[in-house]
């Protein structure tokens, strides 16, 4: 197993980078990201979306906006130098980080997980996008405050939005260029077309909308017109980069490559594509299967179904029940599988939502139940059990940082149900334990990352050729007994 962080030759990063970030959340900087991301790339650059922090909805949307898939980037989950070789290794002609939250926000008093702690290890200057509904003087003494709080930052430039109209946008530009010298790189008017709009891309990923092209492209066309894309890379353009490559995985031989069917769909698309790619470098063939309109698996060694909205999708997911036959099957003949949240939802025996049941794989002996308020949310610690169907060869005693973000339960498991997990923090399936473990079936409300100590991809890859070895020599066997006979 090699590891992505290995030190290997330095290389140079692209001439331009950016975070776009804000005062606080619901500025609108998502909505100015995915806006640059399809201006640009109109234009005709090659633009790199990352997102900062744990996120799966902005980066589908930011990914089908640049035509590259974003790339996370936690300061909680990785360590300093894999960020830098994330970053380096899939940077681009322009490279836009998106924040979470506001500029100066994290979990850490000292700031060392906040956005602002991420534009100084990436040397990224920092575009606020600032919504300026009401305000006026009051701006100046905002914009000030936020560059004389660490000096170290580097506010390369403002983006106003929500200005209520020409008038407002002038009186804006002056007070600003008057009190400090904060270039205005973009002014967006409040447009109540847009806010549904925005409001719509935080609660719906883009897999599930059939108009997200069209969304895209309306946002960038505004963004286009409303801020100033020469002036927004001319203060974006830094020196390069250098920073320590991420060294390459090896790929398996095609011999020994295993074949993962992976729910990708309306219901499921929540999977990081460093996870993806380290999937494939492990020695998998990535098997796309939908589970809304497919009636039967693909032929594949394993299955992986991420996280989504199954809820949302539930009539469709019950009205499949051939599909849902087909996985139950799989995963009771011990085909080896991995679900994660959504996915643990669907391969219950039913949801209840919003006042109804509906029937699902029944794989999981438990039923699911959504609330109104999320049951877990946020970073999770989570100590391996001795019976974990794919330890850690190394460091088993080290917690695992993850997270999850949901708002149902499972309910109703048998009292001598088996976890692959021990949550020191967070929630998982009962507030202790996490990773439920049927036949060869690992199914957690958490959300693993291919980072840090965890490996998550190899150590699953390893154990479905496993597997598939010990399936075929006892079909060997099987057939030698029957020949003797």
């Amino acid at each position: 197993m090699t590891s992505p962080t290995s030190r290997a030759p330095l290389i140079k990063s692209a001439m331009n980078r950016m975070l776009i970030s804000a005062a606080h959340k619901s500025s609108g900087k998502t909505l100015v990201s995915i806006g640059l991301c399809a201006a640009l790339k109109k234009r005709g650059h090659a633009v790199q979306p990352y997102k900062k922090g744990p996120d799966y909805i902005d980066p589908m949307w930011l990914s089908q906006a640049s035509g590259r898939p974003c790339r996370n980037l936690d300061l909680y989950l990785m360590e300093r130098e894999e960020i830098v070789a994330t970053f380096a290794q899939h940077s681009s002609a322009i490279n836009l980080v998106e924040g979470n939250k506001g500029l100066y926000d994290g979990l850490a008093l000292d700031g060392s997980n906040s956005n602002a702690a991420l534009a100084k290890l990436l040397d990224l200057p920092v575009f606020l996008v600032i919504d300026a509904r009401g305000m006026t003087r009051g701006i100046a003494p905002l914009i000030l405050g936020y560059q004389a709080f660490d000096r170290d930052i580097d506010i390369a430039g403002v983006i106003l939005n929500n200005l209520g109209g020409s008038r407002h946008e002038a009186k804006l530009r002056a007070v600003i260029e008057h009190y400090t010298d904060v270039p205005v790189i973009g002014a967006i008017h409040h447009d109540e077309q847009l806010g549904i709009i925005e409001r719509h891309l935080g609660l719906m990923p883009s897999n599930e909308s059939v108009e997200s092209a069209a969304k895209i492209a309306q946002i960038g066309s505004v963004i286009e017109h409303q801020v100033d894309l020469d002036k927004l890379l001319a203060h974006s353009s830094k020196a390069p980069l250098t920073a320590p490559r991420q060294a390459e995985l090896k790929v398996a031989p095609l011999a020994d490559r295993v074949r993962i069917g992976v729910a990708r769909d309306q219901a499921f698309g929540f999977y990081y594509a460093d996870d993806l790619d380290a999937l494939v470098a492990s020695g998998a063939e990535i098997v796309p299967f939908d589970t809304l309109n497919d009636a039967l698996l693909p032929d594949v060694d394993a299955l992986y179904i991420g996280g989504g909205f199954p809820e949302v999708f539930a009539a469709g997911l019950e009205k499949n029940a051939s599909m849902r036959n087909a996985i139950r099957q799989a995963i009771a003949s011990g085909m080896p599988a991995y679900a994660e949240c959504g996915g643990l939802m669907y391969l219950s025996r039913g949801i209840t939502y919003q006042g109804r049941s509906y029937r699902m794989v029944g794989a999981i002996p438990g039923d699911v139940k959504m609330h109104d308020k999320p049951i877990g949310r946020g970073y999770v610690h989570l100590s391996e059990h001795a019976d974990h169907p794919w330890p850690r060869p190394h460091a088993p005693d080290e917690q695992i940082r993850a997270h999850e973000f949901h708002y149902s339960s499972l309910e109703n498991l048998p009292p001598d149900s088996r976890f692959a997990y021990r949550v020191a923090r967070g929630h998982g399936i009962d507030g202790k334990q996490d990773g439920l473990i049927l036949n060869n079936l690992l199914a957690s409300y958490t959300h693993l990352r291919t980072i840090g100590s965890c490996y998550w991809t190899s150590r699953f890859v390893a154990f479905i050729r496993d597997v598939k070895m010990q399936r075929a020599t006892l079909n060997r066997l099987e057939n030698i007994s029957i020949q003797q006979t």
